[in-house]
């Protein structure tokens, strides 16, 4: 079983270095671009409220911050948080940022016109319960974006990432059709976009899986 505080401690260690990688960091104009078009294309049209779980260093948060939306960021790592809130500070953004477990955000009963979680659900040690408390957390037409993949990783020796996490359901990565056949039941309308033919979005082509689920509630 994967011990929560050491998948913090985890991505603490990470989180000085996070940006460097292309599509974490957005430093390169036709990657922050790319990022800026697509969720251009799934926000609310109008200036809405936007949930970022596993915020991770704040970059998508950032895009979203500075379209007009009102932003809350969660993230289990507090090296994570800090960061998000200082490139907030450091762009003039307004935004909430909080330490807490992703798969359970700690934002009360406060509802969102989207959820948006990039790259998590392989971490998470119940990923069916994830999506069933952010599917709770979006208001009726609400929009739930998840930016996925299977990645070369899935391949790796158990604990490259931490210590039991061979043991974590979509540990890896997770394909289209697993994440359908647990998403299709708790919405009204789904869709599935391919990512994985666009080099800008990853800073660099990829031969791996990766596509975005965009559901309405």
């Amino acid at each position: 079983m994967t011990d929560v505080s050491a998948i913090a401690d985890y991505w603490d260690v990470a989180a000085p270095s996070f940006d460097e990688e292309p599509d974490h960091g957005l430093k390169a104009a036709p990657t922050r671009r790319a990022w800026v078009e697509f969720l251009q294309r799934w926000a609310p049209e109008e200036p809405g409220t936007v949930l970022d779980v596993g915020c991770g260093t704040g970059s998508l948060s950032a895009l979203l911050a500075a379209g007009g939306h009102r932003v809350t960021g969660i993230d289990l790592a507090g090296g994570m948080v800090e960061r998000a809130r200082d490139k907030f500070a450091a762009a003039g953004l307004a935004g909430a940022f909080l330490v807490g477990d992703a798969a359970a955000p700690p934002t009360g009963d406060e509802t969102f016109d989207m959820v948006l979680a990039r790259h998590l659900l392989w971490t998470l040690p119940d990923p069916g319960a994830a999506l069933r408390a952010w599917v709770d957390r979006l208001r009726p037409g609400g929009t739930l974006l998840l930016v996925e993949g299977r990645w070369r990783q899935a391949g790796e020796p158990a604990g490259s990432y931490v210590a039991g996490s061979e043991s974590l359901p979509w540990n890896g990565g997770v394909v289209p059709d697993d994440l359908v056949a647990a998403v299709e039941p708790l919405v009204t309308d789904l869709r599935v976009e391919s990512l994985s033919d666009d080099p800008n979005l990853w800073g660099r082509p990829v031969d791996d899986v990766r596509y975005a689920l965009i559901a309405r509630v």
